[in-house]
């Protein structure tokens, strides 16, 4: 069944390649931070040493917030994702956003290192550089796992998680995008290393929304320009590699803080039912569903999503300590309280 389904994965390939053009015409080479930061790394973007690498990270809002909310995206995104919430937090909130190793203009780690464990690592050394002594860490998808880990392992200084369909616990899903499923399998990841068709990018995203006719030519050109950042192609297939069995679910049950899980109900990568799971296992945590949106809803639906974030921050505050306490607009998700 694997055999088969890696050459499934190969003819799907050479299907895309043959149908939209010869494959000359998809060769894509590396392409320097340089050559891409003029568009993808515009004020206030800033490159910062944090773990040994050049980290591209964007720092904004009031510098006197006691709890800065600091967003980390998820595999193959970059700080970019959150660029509709922070538009709205960043008003009255200090908020951090940065491109994790192995994604965005930050690129990959020297040591190929990607478990989770390297990356709570550098999320805590992120931390130190900017002087942040306690935060509010939100994370969508691989960042979600990074945000619940870095949680337990500083339970005093996370006070407060957004976790936006997150991984974690041992995943079946219902439709996994091409590109990642590339990326899993070796002689596919190595060939498209040098051949990358835009169009397998655009497929990608498809697959991630609920409504795929949000997705733009300018959304596209995002993700497929910073996936050909020098190394980040050999990194995610390091990354999912390292992955796999990384995972100690059973933990979640330890988390002890305030906790909003917004999930979408379309996502087909990361189903509903794992929201649920995380409600069950999280005591006290709140649920956001919205029954449209897919597995990126703060990317899909900015303005819907981040109004659960100001809600829930609202009802939080005396627990997340934060300097200041934003009035809560309308959500337009299910809300479920407890777990």
């Amino acid at each position: 069944m694997k055999r088969l389904a890696i050459t499934a994965l190969v003819l799907l390939l050479l299907k895309i390649l043959l149908t939209t053009g010869i494959v000359a015409a998809f060769w894509a080479p590396d392409r320097s931070v340089v050559e891409l930061a003029p568009r993808w790394a515009q004020p206030p973007s800033t490159f910062l040493a944090v773990d040994g690498l050049q980290t591209h990270v964007r720092d904004e809002g009031p510098r006197d917030d006691a709890a800065p909310i600091v967003l980390l995206h998820g595999t193959s995104a970059s700080l970019h994702t959150w660029d509709g919430w922070t538009q709205q937090l960043a008003r009255e909130r200090r908020v951090v956003r940065v491109d994790l190793p192995g994604f965005g203009l930050t690129g990959p780690r020297p040591d190929a290192d990607y478990h989770v464990a390297r990356y709570v690592e550098f999320v805590t050394a992120l931390l130190d550089t900017l002087g942040i002594e306690h935060c509010v860490l939100a994370g969508n998808s691989f960042g979600g796992w990074v945000a619940w880990e870095t949680a337990l392992a500083h339970p005093t200084r996370v006070r407060a998680l957004v976790l936006v369909d997150a991984a974690g616990y041992p995943l079946e899903s219902q439709s996994v995008p091409i590109g990642f499923r590339i990326a899993r399998v070796p002689l596919l990841s190595g060939l498209a290393r040098s051949v990358l068709p835009r169009s397998l990018i655009e497929s990608s995203l498809r697959n991630t929304y609920g409504d795929p006719s949000r997705i733009t030519p300018a959304l596209v050109d995002r993700y497929y320009e910073l996936t050909l950042r020098e190394g980040n192609r050999a990194a995610l297939a390091q990354r999912f590699a390292a992955g796999r069995s990384a995972a100690e679910p059973g933990r979640i049950r330890d988390l002890q803080l305030p906790t909003l899980i917004l999930w979408g109900g379309k996502d087909r990568l990361i189903p509903p039912r794992y929201a649920e799971q995380f409600h069950r296992d999280i005591a006290g945590s709140q649920l956001v569903m919205f029954p449209e949106l897919g597995h990126v809803p703060q990317e899909e639906d900015p303005a819907a999503t981040v109004a659960a974030v100001y809600a829930f921050l609202q009802s939080t505050r005396s627990s997340v300590a934060a300097s200041t306490s934003p009035r809560a607009p309308n959500s337009a998700g299910r809300i479920t309280s407890g777990g």
